[in-house]
């Protein structure tokens, strides 16, 4: 959407009910474009289906990056997008049909992540969830994640935990939950539970924030594949811990939402 002609405010309010999968179209989330900012050639908005705004996606990120490159306003070149988590570097390769995004530098400072208490590195932290402890890693790509090794990376383990940890008041920005599964140096698995969404099926963030969480518990190479229901990205990790992530993005269909269907339906309108 654009932002010129829809803007955050408006979209935040709709979002719950253009987002619902029986009363809207049913998505993951609104993306607002707009155009250049100061330090990039875009800037991109991202409202929850709960209408709360998510500072960084990465698979928001390649989602916007397939629309400009379809509706011919960018190329084969990198470029740059502004998100409200930062500026990051967009390249799609079309004769492969991938996207790769720079998501920036992960960090584990519990003050980035937005976890209370003392300022530290959390890292394989035990926190406790009603009556169960868990090993918890914060790590910020821009937006706040929280993720989970030694349970059971099952949807209805995500299902469970989720609503738990996202709304926990350690986080003071609510976080993103991943629960992690280590396949081997080069592969994890991972079940998703978002931050103003709920289960999901695939999440770049998630998954960028998942490997730098796995690479920095000793558990993977500095090259891994992130595996999720809905599909797999490829995770490039630096030892500084800036993080790329490449995947595909497809499109599945363009039209409009009708006015109706984002109001009460108390009245019809005449016809033409």
């Amino acid at each position: 959407m654009d932002a010129a002609a829809f803007g955050p405010g408006q979209a935040q309010a709709l979002a719950p009910r253009i987002c619902h999968r029986n009363y809207g179209i049913g998505s993951d989330g609104i993306l607002l474009g707009a155009p250049a900012q100061e330090g990039a050639e875009f800037e991109l908005r991202i409202i929850n289906p709960d209408g709360s705004e998510a500072e960084k996606s990465g698979n928001g990120l390649r989602i916007f990056a397939r629309y400009l490159y379809d509706t011919r306003r960018v190329g084969s070149e990198p470029f740059r997008i502004a998100t409200r988590g930062g500026i990051v570097q967009a390249q799609v390769f079309p004769e492969r049909g991938l996207i790769r995004v720079a998501m920036g530098r992960a960090t584990f400072d519990s003050q980035a992540v937005g976890i209370s208490g003392p300022r530290r590195e959390v890292v394989a932290e035990a926190m406790e969830f009603g009556a169960r402890t868990l090993s918890c890693t914060g790590v910020s790509v821009g937006n706040p994640h929280c993720v989970i090794t030694s349970v059971p990376v099952t949807e209805g383990e995500a299902r469970s935990l989720g609503p738990l940890v996202e709304r926990d008041p350690r986080f003071v920005n609510r976080t993103n939950v991943q629960l992690l599964e280590v396949i081997d140096r080069s592969a994890i698995r991972i079940q998703i539970w978002e931050r103003g969404a709920g289960h999901t099926l695939t999440s770049g963030s998630s998954a960028s924030a998942a490997a730098c969480a796995a690479r920095r518990l000793g558990l993977c190479d500095a090259h891994v594949q992130v595996h999720m229901p809905g599909g797999v990205l490829e995770v490039e990790i630096e030892p500084d811990y800036h993080v790329t992530q490449t995947g595909p993005a497809t499109r599945v269909a363009q039209g409009s939402v009708d006015a109706e269907a984002l109001s009460d339906g108390a009245a019809w309108p005449l016809p033409h």
